[in-house]
């Protein structure tokens, strides 16, 4: 099954969304590294209504009208990094989650750098809300998107200014 793709402008940039099938595999930063998120190649194909319900969900998050996701999700990884983007998905709008918090909840306590590699790695940016995972410190650390796209993101779910961390 190949993988088929669509672009859209967002507050924190232009966006490409990513389908296979009937579902939605990834969002891909402007800026994005190549080998961040592992996916075929693919088609542009802007009628495609995996991706325009994506977009029009993405849209009304944007604008403050969309809490949460309903969109069928494919995320590709290992076993673990399944663990922890399933994880991602329990965090409430306008909550956080240290790594730690996040380690402890699948069950690996001592796991917390790993979770991190694992976030890093997270194919659904925004959807599947890494951004809203965050130092133990209440820092912000890491971000695929950027740590200004971060906080922007945070902002929009009414979080206060949080500490950069570089």
């Amino acid at each position: 099954m190949s993988y088929v793709f669509k672009r859209m402008k967002s507050p924190v940039g232009t966006l490409t969304l990513v389908a296979k099938g009937s579902k939605l595999c990834a969002i891909l930063w402007e800026n994005e590294k190549l080998d961040r998120v592992r996916i075929g190649p693919l088609q542009e194909d802007i009628h495609n209504p995996v991706l325009l319900e994506a977009e029009r969900q993405l849209n009304e998050y944007f604008a403050g009208e969309r809490v949460c996701f309903e969109l069928e999700l494919d995320f590709a990884g290992t076993e673990f990094q399944q663990r922890v983007w399933q994880a991602l998905l329990t965090i409430p709008f306008g909550e956080t989650r240290s790594y730690s918090q996040i380690a402890v909840q699948i069950g690996n306590p001592k796991a917390v750098r790993a979770v991190g590699a694992a976030n890093g790695k997270n194919p659904l940016s925004i959807v599947a809300p890494c951004h809203r995972v965050i130092g133990a410190s209440g820092s912000l650390t890491g971000f695929a998107g950027g740590l200004a796209a971060k906080q922007l993101l945070l902002t929009l779910e009414g979080k206060e200014t949080l500490q950069l961390e570089f």
